[in-house]
């Protein structure tokens, strides 16, 4: 399949899910998650030199070592590992340090200002989302959802994110909202981090820079351009193709 066109698009796997990644371009430049991705020669980095010093800190640091864990257990790392991987279809390395970053905003306190009235404290609910997603891999004969099949712990997330799950630690935490939590923190982990910004194009932060290109359809010459040669919203619009 060649994913550089946007015929790819409208295929998916029996399970329902988007083709596997491997047929995206080599990334050349910069670094992205298992080092595939649209924009094979852009590398957000690059444009460190124009951040302030205070931006150009706290991006930078999220590239170096996250250190030890310090809110989850070690017996719930592994779990927690394999759910972040598997619901951002992190299959091989490179990879982000997803429950890392994670972990650190629990452990220093940082939520968001809100949670579910039916659920525990964020912190409380990611502990026990770890207990219940091993009772769920327990239940289809793995040891934990860590030690399932790939494809196990791809039902059982399915299963988490339709509010299916039951028994046991589910039947006092709601699944949906469960999965809400646990996919907030995730996403914000992992669109945090470089990497995940070379991956999609995102040239940073445009501070004290900023934009300047008004007209429509025109980018920054600074901004990443995509290794396609169809527009995937175009043609699938013009094709008439449903998702």
């Amino acid at each position: 399949m060649d994913y550089r066109r946007a015929d790819h698009l409208p295929n998916r796997r029996e399970s329902g899910l988007p083709p596997r990644p491997a047929g995206l371009p080599r990334q050349r430049r910069g670094t992205t998650p298992q080092m595939v991705g649209r924009y094979p020669d852009f590398d957000v980095l690059e444009q460190a030199g124009h951040w302030d010093p205070a931006t150009r800190e706290v991006v930078l640091g999220r590239l170096g070592d996250p250190g030890p864990l310090r809110f989850f257990a070690a017996a719930e790392a592994p779990t927690l590992r394999a759910f972040c991987d598997t619901v951002t279809a992190q299959d091989e390395e490179p990879k982000l340090p997803l429950l890392e970053l994670i972990d650190g905003n629990l452990a220093d306190g940082k939520l968001h200002g809100y949670q579910y009235a039916s659920l525990p404290d964020d912190r409380d609910t990611w502990r026990l989302a770890a207990q219940g997603l091993d009772e769920a891999a327990q239940a289809r004969g793995a040891a934990s959802f860590a030690a399932a099949e790939p494809d196990a712990r791809i039902e059982i997330c399915s299963r988490l994110s339709a509010g299916e799950l039951s028994g046991g630690t589910w039947d006092r935490l709601d699944p949906s909202l469960t999965w809400s939590v646990l996919m907030r923190d995730t996403l914000s982990a992992f669109y945090s981090h470089p990497w995940a910004w070379n991956e999609i194009g995102f040239p940073g932060p445009a501070y004290p820079r900023g934009y300047s290109r008004l007209g429509i359809g025109l980018s920054e010459t600074w901004e990443a351009e995509e290794a396609f040669e169809v527009d995937p919203v175009e043609d699938v619009d013009e094709r008439g193709v449903d998702l």
